[in-house]
């Protein structure tokens, strides 16, 4: 990858292999992803939920990705970041809260309109620099 950083297909397998990805109602089943800085998280950490990033609160709701959207967010919107992390979520944990919109060329990406409770976080880990 061109961004500094490689996400292993290894690491997103590995938090993902319970629950393959569907699409709609479906969806709800399925472990969704969230890629952010250390700090962001260890603040999140301290406060028990996570309130998103500059561009979720822009937007109006937390940016997730399913998992075969992750390098492809991580190329587009995190290049040249070498302090990130990915935060794996239980979908179903967020109830209606999480919305599959359409975004990049019409697919369907997961959206949380609210905070991120940690207790629906499944795995964190980080995500390395390019050697």
């Amino acid at each position: 990858m061109s961004s500094g950083v490689s996400l292993q297909a290894a690491q997103v397998e590995s938090l993902a292999a319970k629950c393959p990805r569907r699409y709609g109602p479906a969806a709800m089943e399925n472990t969704v992803f969230k890629i952010c800085g250390r700090e962001e998280w260890a603040a999140a950490s301290v406060a028990g939920e996570y309130l998103g990033n500059a561009d979720d609160a822009r937007d109006g709701f937390i940016h997730l990705s399913a998992a075969d959207q992750v390098a492809g967010t991580l190329e587009k919107h995190y290049a040249g970041r070498t302090d990130l992390l990915l935060v794996a979520v239980d979908a179903e944990a967020l109830g209606t809260a999480l919305k599959w919109e359409p975004s990049r060329g019409g697919a369907l990406f997961p959206h949380l309109y609210g905070p991120l409770p940690l207790a629906s976080v499944t795995g964190v880990t980080e995500i390395g620099a390019d050697q």
